[in-house]
């Protein structure tokens, strides 16, 4: 079974832009914090600024040997030699698979027993459950999995699963216990400061437990 790093961090530009940090400043930081993976997320107009920011950060990640992964677009995670993460109103992983390639590592999101049964059946190589808490990342979440959910689905899936949604320092180790192999942090990688360095770390120290 493919092993995830425990720690997922997702560097989500519009919670980037709240902050006031800059995204190609923030994956630096991440990177440099220890993270061995980083998925690049943006909900809104792919502008050309946006697109010059994912690609400094596609060349961080490969000076640093570490995975990039593109969110919603197959196009983009094929023109950045990136992995890619779908959602259920993304293209289908099927046809995602015939844009990147057989060897690229695809992530798929699922909500829910139905959608967790029916992922088993696509090219994905992880999945990913949630809100496993209520979130403020999203516009217009799914409803709340929980831990006790989350623990009975575990079972259904051979692939490695991501939990995300409402994930914190404080909930970290019981999503784990629940049976998660790896966890998705949005909100909680940046904290007040904006110094993301020591809170990378602090995340890795707790994972690796």
């Amino acid at each position: 079974m493919l092993r995830l790093p425990a720690f997922y961090p997702i560097l989500d530009t519009e919670v980037a832009a709240r902050r006031g940090i800059d995204p190609v400043s923030a994956a630096a930081h991440i990177l440099e914090g220890g993270a061995r993976i980083l998925q690049f997320r943006h909900k809104g107009f792919l502008s050309r600024e946006v697109y010059t920011q994912m690609e400094r950060i596609a060349a961080l990640c490969r000076e640093g040997r570490v995975p990039f992964v593109v969110n919603d677009r197959a196009d983009l995670a094929r023109l950045m030699g990136a992995a890619l993460h779908l959602g259920q109103d993304d293209l289908p992983p099927a046809a995602a698979r015939r844009i990147t390639g057989p060897d690229t590592l695809i992530g798929f999101s699922t909500h829910n027993e139905r959608q967790l049964r029916a992922a088993q059946s696509e090219p994905v190589d992880y999945l990913a459950l949630g809100p496993i808490f209520g979130t403020v990342s999203k516009q217009n979440p799914d409803p709340m999995v929980g831990l006790e959910e989350l623990r009975r689905l575990r079972p259904l899936t051979e692939r490695p699963v991501v939990a995300i949604g409402g994930i914190t320092r404080e909930n970290a180790r019981d999503v784990l216990t629940a049976g998660a192999n790896s966890l998705a942090v949005i909100g909680d990688l940046f904290p007040q400061d904006g110094n993301l360095r020591p809170r990378v770390e602090e995340w890795l120290r707790l994972t690796a437990l």
